[in-house]
């Protein structure tokens, strides 16, 4: 089958090498008013679509600030706290009483179990009382080192109280 040009040209190629005169383009490649038309129509379809989702927002927006509560038998009961254990509001606080009151518990006399006579006293005070009654348990002093038989070294599991054989 022969392929016929009605244009007057004996090839394809020769048709896209010639140019009419006073052309700036080839006019066989794009139809620039096409594309000018799809541009056009984007621009307006973004601002649509923008405009509509800012309308949607704004809509939104309203609904939530005039709904308070989504169901009518919440309107009477209270915020519920969330499930234990719950986070500090304020631990620096806390933990700031919580050392203020052991410390008064540590410099001060008081009961800590009236019913079995137990008191606390201040710290300084026991210290001073142990010493003068003399309740510190003290070693006797080691006349002569122990005696150790050739071979033997200070167990690693007693912490070198004991002694055992050397394998070698």
């Amino acid at each position: 089958m022969a392929h016929e040009h009605t244009a007057g040209h004996p090839s394809p190629d020769e048709e896209y090498r010639e140019t009419p005169p006073g052309s700036t383009y080839e006019h066989t490649d794009a139809n620039v008013r096409i594309i000018v038309k799809f541009l056009l129509w984007l621009a307006v379809s973004a601002v649509v679509i923008h405009l509509g989702l800012g309308v949607m927002y704004d809509a939104l927006v309203r609904q939530a600030t005039e709904t308070e509560h989504a169901y009518p038998l919440a309107v009477a009961q209270e915020e519920p706290l969330p499930p234990a254990p719950r986070l500090q509001q304020f631990p620096r606080n806390e933990l700031y009483q919580f050392r203020l009151d052991e410390q008064s518990l540590l410099e001060r006399y008081g009961w800590m179990n009236r019913e079995a006579g137990i008191v606390h006293i201040p710290v300084e005070e026991a210290m001073r009382l142990t010493v003068e009654r003399g309740l510190l348990a003290s070693r006797p002093p080691e006349t002569t080192a122990p005696a150790t038989a050739p071979g033997q070294m200070p167990g690693d599991a007693s912490s070198g109280r004991t002694m055992e054989r050397r394998r070698q």
